[in-house]
């Protein structure tokens, strides 16, 4: 073991908080999936719930309203208002705004206001490893639960990652290892959340329409730190300048991990080998040829995870082992099929244009980029400069489409404008040629369009495959 498990000062959790929500009344605003999980769990540790979207329920996903078949009664949003001042506890979804009326006005009564993931951290006392950043969490998230899972103590990987913490928080057992995606939205509504290793990959402008600034969102990846120890562990991007700004918001024993520079105290690169030197020990982990991942962001994620379960005690061995079998999770830069000497990618997890930007990165082929969507505030200048000399041609979509447009066209990028996915799919095959890269890589989100980025990413293999 490379770094120490010390035990820390617990708050209460597990068992002795189920009991307590016994007989309270909660209300959790935002039914989808981060909703749901926290009124079922609520309901399954007899509180009284009322569940509230700003939709109403017959619009809502089948597991939102299955809700009622539990005793959950479940209104609009604007007929909530007395409820939240009435109840014990209100759990907020990620996609709810911290200052929403509802969450305000539960805290003007003095009502706690908390997120899912805080819920289902307290519901559990397994041991946590959180994981965030701009980009790359989510594939850090499952390289580590994959190496994870090659020892002994049982592991759930959840979070942002797309399977809610309260889901799971019931029936994980205590001893377990939860590795946890989590974003800034998520962050923003923690209390006494403690990973004991927080690992922030990098920061870069993203959700600036939510939060405003640059800064303000830096603050609430900082969140992150907040109920740390110097029993704890903070994995930082030694390279990245928004994450190594953290450093000094952290009580934790900070440990880098650079791909850049050898490192005299963390994870980093020596001679394209994976080398470890931690508390005096000094390991090789892996050749940078095991990685079956495109992209040096790839390689910046396999060192971060590297960090995190080094923690665990886990063993090098194990951990090669773990970086040689990974293989890239749905919609980041997901080979769909090679068509007429043409690969297509779908790459929708790019919802802001840093993501973007690397995923051109990854390829040395021509690249017909398909990009747009909602756009959350964002400067598309690096995007178009980006595409200089890899891109031969973007086909824009979606609501900020046109201003993706108008800042590649002034940067000479030519541009073809789609109605649909579809048909920017028909326009992108039309302008590749043998040996190029048709990608999906929308640097925007995905809710002008789509339900969110998996399905966007799943339309596009649909239309893709379907394609003669």
């Amino acid at each position: 073991m490379l770094i120490a498990m010390d035990d820390v000062t617990a708050v209460v959790r597990g068992s002795a908080y189920r009991d307590s929500l016994a007989g309270r009344t909660a209300v959790v605003v935002g039914l989808a999936r981060s909703g749901v999980a926290a009124a079922r769990l609520l309901r399954d540790c007899g509180a009284t719930v009322l569940g509230t979207d700003a939709k109403p329920i017959e619009t809502l996903g089948a597991d939102a309203r299955a809700l009622v078949t539990l005793g959950i009664r479940v209104v609009l949003e604007r007929d909530a208002l007395a409820a939240v001042r009435r109840a014990d506890l209100v759990v907020v979804s990620p996609g709810v705004p911290v200052d929403a009326p509802l969450a305000a006005a539960a805290r003007a009564a003095g009502v706690p206001v908390i997120g899912e993931l805080e819920l289902g951290w307290r519901a559990t006392e397994a041991e946590t490893i959180a994981i965030t950043g701009t980009n790359g969490k989510t594939t850090t998230t499952a390289l580590t639960g994959a190496l994870l899972s090659r020892q002994v103590r049982p592991v759930l990987v959840a979070g942002n990652i797309g399977t809610p913490l309260a889901a799971h928080a019931l029936d994980f057992p205590p001893d377990g290892l939860v590795v946890a995606e989590v974003s800034s939205f998520q962050l923003e509504t923690i209390d006494a959340f403690h990973p004991r290793v927080a690992a922030v990959l990098n920061v870069t402008p993203d959700h600036l329409d939510r939060h405003g600034s640059l800064a303000a969102y830096a603050d609430a990846k900082a969140r992150i730190f907040a109920n740390q120890t110097s029993a704890d562990c903070a994995v930082l991007n030694a390279d990245d300048e928004g994450a190594t700004d953290l450093a000094s918001r952290t009580r934790a024993d900070v440990v880098w991990f650079s791909r850049t520079r050898l490192l005299s105290h963390g994870v980093s690169l020596r001679d394209g080998v994976i080398t470890a030197r931690l508390n005096g020990h000094h390991e090789e982990i892996a050749p940078v040829s095991d990685i079956g991942l495109r992209g040096s962001h790839n390689v910046e994620n396999v060192l971060a995870a590297t960090a995190c379960a080094l923690w665990t005690g886990i063993s090098p061995e194990d951990i090669r082992r773990g970086i040689r079998a990974f293989r890239a999770v749905p919609h980041r830069i997901e080979l769909v099929r090679e068509l007429d000497q043409v690969a297509y990618y779908n790459d929708s997890k790019a919802t802001n244009v840093d993501s973007a930007i690397k995923a051109l990165e990854s390829f040395s082929e021509p690249i017909v980029l398909i990009a747009g969507g909602k756009g959350k505030g964002q400067d598309f200048a690096p995007l178009a400069e980006a595409c200089r000399g890899r891109v031969t041609r973007v086909v824009v979509i979606g609501e900020d489409g046109p201003k993706i447009a108008a800042a590649l066209e002034r940067a000479g990028i030519p541009v073809t404008r789609s109605a649909t996915l579809k048909d920017a799919i028909a326009a992108a095959r039309g302008d590749t040629r043998p040996g190029g890269v048709v990608l999906l890589s929308p640097a925007c989100a995905s809710f002008d369009m789509f339900d969110h980025f998996e399905h966007r990413g799943d339309v596009f293999k649909d239309l893709v495959r379907q394609l003669a």
